[in-house]
């Protein structure tokens, strides 16, 4: 497999979820503002969005968004939690769990366009202040620290990768504790360190 990334988006939690199920891969690094692979190629023929993850799963054929990328690592693993049998209610919630990081993904991550207005960013962190405060009532749920029973999964990774923006976007965590416990946790991780060093960002 090869997965294409930019250092520190939100590809970083497949990067992780690779390193956690030992799979054999390979990374490329991708320019998204040129749209360029490291290799000099136009990674729109890779992936006609332009955005990241994409995972080459064989020459040709290839996986782009969250929740189809980081489930189908999940898939080819041999640990149970990231991949629950696909008719359980477990699977499930890993998709839904999934799909709530691309909430807050969203709400956080618009605060990466340029030029932002004021009143438009007001508007963001009132959505970024709903959807932190949605991330901790699950984590005060659970009896684990992690968003789902099962224990550390995709999920985690991804909500971390996303936490993490929070530094550079100046987006004040200090009233989300169990939030922050969840992305020392995943970070604090060895598959998370290995992904960091790969990609530049320690």
């Amino acid at each position: 497999m090869k997965l294409y990334y930019a250092p520190g988006a939100c590809s970083l939690a497949a990067h992780i979820m690779l390193n956690e199920t030992g799979l054999p891969y390979e990374i490329m690094r991708v320019d998204l503002k040129e749209k360029k692979t490291a290799d000099h190629k136009d990674f729109l023929t890779i992936n006609p969005r332009g955005a990241v993850p994409a995972l080459e799963i064989s020459p040709s054929v290839v996986l782009t968004q969250n929740v189809s990328v980081l489930t189908y690592i999940g898939q080819q693993s041999e640990n149970a939690a990231f991949h629950p049998t696909s008719d359980t209610l477990e699977f499930f919630r890993l998709l839904e769990a999934l799909g709530f990081c691309e909430d807050v993904h969203s709400a956080i991550g618009a605060l990466f366009a340029p030029n932002i207005a004021d009143v438009t960013r007001e508007k963001l962190q009132g959505l970024i202040t709903r959807r932190l405060s949605q991330v901790e009532e699950q984590l005060t749920r659970s009896a684990n620290g992690y968003l789902l029973p099962a224990g550390f999964t995709q999920a985690d990774a991804l909500m971390a990768v996303i936490l993490n923006w929070a530094g550079p976007l100046k987006v004040d965590l200090s009233a989300y504790q169990k939030a922050r416990a969840l992305h020392e946790a995943v970070f604090a991780r060895p598959s998370a360190q290995k992904a960091m060093k790969a990609e530049g960002l320690i």
